[in-house]
């Protein structure tokens, strides 16, 4: 009886999430032996890909902080069909998220002074990645990557951490340069 007289109306919160505290942005290189070099964030760790079937100049940026990964993939270009086989590869693996994607937004990239040319790919939506790219020197090199973070796909609850890491792919993109 006296829980029916109340005045105040009981509302269910929205759920909470954790706040993020971001880095502040430093950079450095990274020179190994590899056909590569570019610059990553100091808060992250460039180490080799461990899956099954990884070539010896595959590479992962991990983002332990954020619980993501940049996933880099490298091959060496012996002629004009393999270049063509490899962009149409990155092509069908960006579009394979239609499925769940609200839209996938295309641009070209282009720095000459470092012979470095790609396409670079921003999935929008609820997908495994976010964000792909692809670089060549339409000669010798091909290096794709993807961005994948490790828990369920929500955009609304990723999407601080997908901007501020947005930067740092963006980062590596212009300062890779060829050996």
């Amino acid at each position: 009886m006296v829980s029916c007289g109340e005045t105040e109306h009981y509302a269910p919160k929205p759920r909470g999430y954790f706040r993020i505290k971001f880095p502040k942005k430093t950079y450095q290189t990274y020179i190994a032996n590899c056909p590569y070099s570019f610059e990553y964030p100091v808060y992250a760790k460039v180490v080799a890909d461990s899956s099954k079937g990884a070539q010896p100049y595959w590479k992962d940026v991990v983002f332990p902080q954020f619980q993501g990964k940049l996933h880099l993939t490298y091959q060496k270009i012996t002629n004009s069909k393999m270049l063509n086989n490899l962009i149409q590869d990155a092509h069908t693996f960006a579009f394979k998220h239609t499925i769940k994607a609200e839209a996938i937004d295309e641009a070209t990239l282009s720095y000459p002074q470092n012979k470095v040319y790609g396409v670079y790919y921003i999935i929008q939506g609820n997908t495994a990645s976010s964000l792909q790219f692809y670089l060549t020197d339409n000669a010798t090199h091909y290096l794709r990557g993807s961005l994948y973070f490790w828990n369920k796909p929500r955009l609304d609850s990723i999407k601080p951490v997908l901007d501020f890491v947005r930067k740092d792919v963006n980062r590596l993109i212009k300062t890779m340069q060829w050996k």
